[in-house]
């Protein structure tokens, strides 16, 4: 199967917003940003178009609320093909679908007889048209299925979830799929701030853990929610499946009682993981896996339910200005930066401010 990663460095593409700029200017912002690897939650047609030709590499998700409607036959999964992926190749790059998001431990127990059903006939409906070599079929988790993950040599899934994670997971071995997991190390603080050190989370220097059972020693908690997930997989004989982080991200602002969520720390932790995954290294367990990652999110999206937090994940404001500096260029003109995009090249605002802002602006709202 055709590796649906290129890279170790991608981004989630959500959509819940009604003032994000047109799927057409995403391409630019993240061909200019050289950004290769993208993950949307839907099949959205306009995406799927706009994307032709971008080189862009795209995870394409089949939502929770069509798992029950795929599981009863293959026919539905076929169909759903037909009209979602077939018709976009070979110009935009679907290299993956996501069936459902956060499934199992989630509380849809009823999704979760469903999830290995639509699995399968989303896999077998790519087969009979000659598409599962090229589109790998996969469905990510929350750390909700994990019963323990400290320390990460603790990892060990659910007993609960093991009746539907164990044929997900020899399914997912037939067909050469990695496991996807949601790894925020955001969340794990803002839940215990008493008793997670902040600099641990944020890739910042710390006394780190150490885990005398393995004698390793892990610097920040991001690897160690990964290893955590290797050493369950290990545990239920997946010892070889590869773990891709299909989420992770740090708030830029939250409620009073949302812990972290500020712009300094999400500059701090997307800057650091950044720098991170471009060293193309793996974790104290796993040295020779190279860790992989889509970042959470694009933009903050305002129609997001939830806390403060959930409409304040984004790398980008919804104009398309960055939300902070961590080495990319927006569409428009930031205060957190003096570069920005303009078409398809860069212009830089030291040298012409008010022409290049009056210019990218007016480009900006036709495109």
């Amino acid at each position: 199967m055709q590796d649906a990663f290129t890279g170790t460095y991608g981004i989630n593409y959500g959509r819940l917003a009604d003032n994000i700029p047109a799927p057409e200017s995403v391409v630019t912002l993240l061909r200019a940003n050289k950004i290769k690897n993208v993950r949307i939650y839907d099949a959205d047609h306009s995406v799927l178009t706009a994307f032709k030709d971008s080189e862009i590499q795209i995870i394409i998700g089949l939502g929770n609320e069509f798992l029950k409607d795929i599981s009863v036959n293959e026919d539905r999964a076929i169909e759903w093909v037909k009209i979602n992926v077939q018709p976009y190749l070979p110009g935009t790059l679907i290299r993956g679908i996501a069936v459902g998001n956060e499934i199992l431990g989630g509380g849809d127990t009823e999704l979760w007889e469903v999830l290995v059903p639509a699995v399968k006939n989303v896999y077998n409906a790519l087969d009979k048209l000659d598409l599962s070599h090229k589109i790998e079929v996969s469905s990510p988790h929350s750390e909700a299925v994990f019963e323990n993950t400290y320390p990460p040599s603790a990892g060990v899934f659910k007993e609960s979830i093991l009746p539907y994670m164990l044929p997900l997971l020899n399914f997912s071995k037939q067909i050469g799929s990695p496991f996807y997991i949601n790894a925020y190390p955001f969340l794990a603080y803002k839940s215990d701030p008493s008793h997670i050190d902040l600099n641990y989370a944020l890739f910042e220097k710390s006394s780190g853990i150490y885990d005398a059972k393995t004698k390793l020693h892990y610097d920040n908690m991001f690897e160690a929610m990964i290893d955590a997930a290797y050493f369950a997989l290990e545990k239920t004989g997946f010892e070889k499946m590869p773990v891709i982080c299909s989420e992770t991200g740090w708030a830029s602002q939250g409620d009073e009682n949302e812990a972290g969520a500020n712009v300094k720390n999400a500059r701090t932790y997307n800057n650091n993981l950044h720098k991170l995954l471009l060293k193309k290294k793996g974790t104290p367990h796993r040295p020779k896996m190279v860790m992989r990652a889509y970042i959470f999110a694009l933009f903050n999206e305002n129609l997001k339910p939830g806390p403060t937090s959930e409409r304040n994940f984004g790398l980008f404001k919804a104009d398309g200005s960055i939300a902070y500096k961590i080495g990319f260029r927006g569409l428009v003109p930031s205060s957190a930066s003096k570069d920005f995009v303009l078409r398809g090249g860069f212009w830089s605002s030291q040298w012409f401010v008010a022409l290049a802002s009056a210019v990218v602006l007016t480009q900006f709202f036709d495109l």
